[in-house]
């Protein structure tokens, strides 16, 4: 890989890691308008580190306090920090059972550039539905287990390219009625175990494989998709509520317009 192909493969997985519009349509730009290589499994597990470091700094004091009532909850202490770190759990359940399932799936019938470009559309519209027609009255403490588990089975669906796992989260957590802000917080949280896993999968692929590693990209890699995820969620929390979704909706739906657009004349 150049340099240039890890500065901006990098900036764009921080980036749109977080932010609802779609990491997969954006990552298959470089390669279809540049007919750039595929940035391979080792690249892949770096900048997934650097989201995940990115994340759990940007939240560590809600961790602790939230890890903290969560072991109390053992002994039968129960508090709105436990419940919630219960609802994440609860989150995680259809990624842990459903995406090994889908993978196979996924990588057949639906890693197409046509999916992506209609899926960006679809689920920017649905993003816009919620954004405007939800009530948005609660912050992400008012969850319960059937909740949790309705946000848990909308990531999964992320599993389809251009669907946006923070975008089809955010948006399901709006029409439960989560503020905005709240919604992108549990998002985020939520993010935390499945990133992790992912990052673990890949981890050890890349050591039961023969792929030649390139430390220099990879640490490189890890550092800038760390330092513009950080940036992500920071600026994106700040505005969010000033803002809404609109902004997001326009763009994905300009994105995926211009896709289709492009695979028509290619």
């Amino acid at each position: 890989m150049s340099f240039i192909e890890i500065v901006v493969l990098a900036i764009i997985q921080g980036l749109t890691e977080f932010l609802p519009i779609s990491s997969s349509a954006h990552l298959l730009l470089p390669s279809q308008v540049l007919g750039w290589q595929d940035q391979g499994l080792a690249f892949d597990v770096a900048v997934h580190v650097g989201t995940l470091l990115a994340v759990v700094i940007y939240f560590r004091q809600d961790i602790v306090s939230l890890l903290a009532g969560w072991f109390k909850s053992f002994s039968g202490t129960h508090s709105k920090e436990s419940r919630l770190t219960w609802c994440i759990v609860v989150a995680t359940i259809p990624f842990v059972i459903l995406a090994p399932l889908l993978k196979d799936i996924v990588e057949v019938y639906l890693r197409s550039a046509w999916v992506i470009a209609t899926s960006t559309i679809v689920f920017g519209l649905l993003l816009w539905y919620a954004d405007v027609k939800a009530k948005q009255i609660k912050d992400e403490f008012a969850l319960n287990w059937k909740s949790a588990l309705i946000l848990g089975l909308a990531q999964i669906t992320a599993v389809i390219p251009g669907t946006s796992r923070s975008g089809i989260t955010i948006t399901a957590g709006l029409l439960l009625g989560l503020d905005k802000k709240s919604a992108a917080r549990f998002s985020f949280l939520m993010s935390i175990p499945v990133i992790s896993m992912m990052g673990l999968y890949y981890s050890l692929e890349l050591a039961t494989g023969d792929e030649v590693v390139d430390w220099n990209a990879l640490l490189s890699g890890a550092a800038l998709s760390f330092i513009s995820a950080y940036a992500c969620i920071f600026f994106f929390l700040k505005i969010i509520e000033r803002m809404g979704m609109m902004p997001f909706v326009i763009y994905r739906l300009l994105l995926g317009v211009g896709l289709i657009a492009f695979l028509s004349l290619s």
